[in-house]
C-alpha cells in the first residue's frame, strides 16, 4: 500500500502522487504571532511533524516550508495596546512559537519565510493577476476580484458565490466593485508600518503572503498544502484562487487537521482558555505532550481535559518503560529493521496515527512477555520494531531529544549519578546496606528513583 491522503479540496481520500517522483514539497501555513502558542497552534505542528517522517521513512526527499505571519491587522492591535512597535510584538512570538516547536520535538522546517521578507514577490503576483484581469487597485488597496474566477471560487470550502458574506477586510466597502472581494494589499494608514508598491504605500493583506512563499519555495505547483481546519475558508479558498487565476497550479492536496477544544468552544484566545506550552510542559513532560497531540486522528477534533492528557502521559511512560528496560538487555539496536506492516499501512491509510499506535502498544506488550522469559533474540527484534515506529511518529524515549531530564544539564546529571550508584553498589558488595540505602534516600530526595532489577540498579527522573 502507498500513502493515501485525504483531499479537501475533493473530499475523498486520493492516492499520493507527488509532482517529482522521490520528492515531496510541504507547504505548512504556520504562525500568525500577535501572541504566544497555546495547544491548539502546536498540534497542526506536531501532526504535520508525523506526515513529515513518514514521507522521509517512506524514501522522499522532503521540503518542508512553514510560514510566519509576522504583520497583520492582530499584530498591529496588541502592538497599539502595548505600545511598542510592531516588530517587538512579531518577534517575541515568532521565538514562543519556535521554543514550542522544538520543545515537542518537531523538526525544523527546511525553509521558515516570514511575510515582511518577500513583498516583492508579492508585487510580482499582484501584477500579474491584475493584467489578467483578476485584481484591480483602488484608493491605495489593491483587490481580488471574486465574479472574476466566480466558476470555481468556493469549492474547497464547498460553498456557492451567492451565499458568501462580504469579506469585511477593509473600513470603505466603496473601494470594492463586490463586497466579497478580499484585499491583496492594504493601502498606508497612521501608525501602521508600510511597504512601497506600483500603487502606493502599504502592508500585505493576509491570504496574498501565503501565494508568493509558498510558490517561491515550492514551485508554482507542488505536492500538500497544510493548516488547521478553521483556514479552510477564507484563508485557503483566496489562495487557491488568486495563485490559479494567476496560472499557477498551486497545492495538489489539501491536509487540513481539525481543532482543540474545551467545552464545546474551540480554543482560542479570545475566548480566554488558551493553555500555552509552558504551562503545559509543567503538568507533563513534552514528550507526553506530544503524545498527547499525535494520537488522536489529525482530522479529529480533540476535547481537552486533564485527565485525557494524564491518561496519555500513563500510555506513553508504558511504552518508554519497556524500550528503557529492553535496552538495559540490549545495547544495539537495528536502525533498519522493516516496520510491522501494520503500523506502515496505518500511517499510509490517510495518516492513522490511532492505528499505529495499537500496533506500537501491541508490540510492547510482545516484548514485555519477551522480558518475562529472557529470550534475548525476540527482545532485540522487539525493540528494533518499537524504537523505528516511534522514531516515525517522534516519540522514541532514547532519541537525544527525550533522553535524561532533556537539558544541557544531562549528561552531567547522567556521571553524577553514575558515581552515586557504584558507591552504592560497592556498600552492598561489603554489605553495608544501611549506607547503600542512605545513598539511595539521597537520591530520592534529589529527584532520582532508583529500581533494583537482575541487569542492576536503573534509575530515571522522579515525575
Amino acid at each position: 500500500m502507498s500513502l493515501h491522503i485525504y483531499d479537501t479540496s475533493t473530499r475523498a481520500t486520493r492516492e499520493f502522487v507527488p509532482v517529482e517522483a522521490g520528492r515531496a514539497s510541504i507547504y505548512l501555513c504556520g504562525a500568525t504571532v500577535q501572541a504566544p502558542p497555546h495547544i491548539g497552534h502546536i498540534r497542526s505542528g506536531v501532526n504535520f511533524d508525523v506526515l513529515r517522517r513518514w514521507l522521509t521513512r517512506s524514501g522522499y526527499d522532503v521540503t518542508f516550508c512553514r510560514n510566519v505571519t509576522d504583520i497583520d491587522d492582530k499584530i498591529i492591535w496588541v502592538s497599539a495596546a502595548e505600545d511598542v512597535p510592531w516588530f517587538v510584538i512579531a518577534e517575541r512570538n515568532q521565538r514562543a512559537f519556535t521554543w514550542a516547536y522544538d520543545t515537542l520535538g518537531c523538526l525544523p522546517p527546511t525553509v521558515e519565510p516570514r511575510a515582511t521578507g518577500h513583498v516583492p514577490e508579492m508585487i510580482t503576483l499582484m501584477e500579474r493577476l491584475i493584467e489578467r484581469g483578476h485584481a484591480y487597485a483602488s484608493g491605495g488597496d489593491v483587490y481580488f476580484s471574486v465574479q472574476s474566477y466566480a466558476d470555481h471560487y468556493g469549492k474547497l470550502s464547498n460553498q456557492k458565490l451567492e451565499n458568501m458574506r462580504a469579506a469585511a477586510d477593509t473600513d470603505d466597502e466603496s473601494c470594492k466593485r463586490d463586497p466579497r472581494d478580499f484585499a491583496l494589499w492594504k493601502g498606508a494608514k497612521p501608525g501602521e508600518p508600510t511597504w512601497p508598491t506600483p500603487w502606493g504605500l502599504g502592508r500585505p493583506g493576509w491570504h496574498l503572503e501565503c501565494s508568493a512563499m509558498a510558490t517561491k519555495y515550492l514551485g508554482p505547483t507542488f505536492d500538500i498544502h497544510g493548516g488547521g481546519i478553521d483556514l479552510i475558508f477564507p484563508h485557503h479558498e483566496n489562495e487557491i484562487a488568486q495563485s490559479q487565476a494567476a496560472g499557477d497550479g498551486f497545492a495538489r492536496y489539501w491536509m487540513h487537521n481539525g481543532m482543540l477544544k474545551i467545552g464545546a468552544e474551540k480554543m482560542s484566545k479570545s475566548l480566554g482558555n488558551s493553555l500555552l506550552i509552558p504551562e503545559m510542559v509543567q503538568k507533563v513532560r513534552p514528550v507526553e505532550l506530544r503524545y498527547y497531540l499525535a494520537a488522536p486522528h489529525y482530522r479529529s477534533s480533540i476535547e481537552y481535559s486533564e485527565e485525557a492528557l494524564l491518561e496519555a502521559a500513563a500510555a506513553y511512560q508504558r511504552i518508554e518503560g519497556f524500550v528503557t528496560r529492553a535496552a538495559e538487555v540490549i545495547h544495539d539496536v537495528d536502525a533498519d529493521a522493516p516496520l510491522p506492516q501494520a503500523f506502515a499501512d496505518a500511517l499510509d491509510d490517510d495518516l492513522g496515527t490511532p492505528q499505529a499506535l495499537a500496533v506500537v502498544h501491541e508490540v510492547v506488550r510482545e516484548g514485555n512477555v519477551a522480558l518475562s522469559r529472557g529470550d534475548k533474540e525476540a527482545i532485540a527484534r522487539l525493540l528494533a520494531e518499537t524504537q523505528n515506529m516511534l522514531d516515525v511518529l517522534g516519540l522514541d524515549p532514547r532519541s537525544p531529544q527525550w533522553r535524561g531530564s532533556g537539558s544541557d544539564l544531562s549528561p552531567v546529571v547522567d556521571a553524577l549519578v553514575a558515581v552515586a550508584l557504584e558507591q552504592r553498589k560497592a556498600a552492598r558488595a561489603r554489605k553495608d546496606y544501611a549506607a547503600a540505602d542512605a545513598i539511595r534516600d539521597q537520591l530520592a530526595a534529589a529527584g532520582i528513583t532508583v529500581e533494583d532489577t537482575p541487569h542492576g540498579a536503573r534509575w530515571e527522573l522522579a515525575r
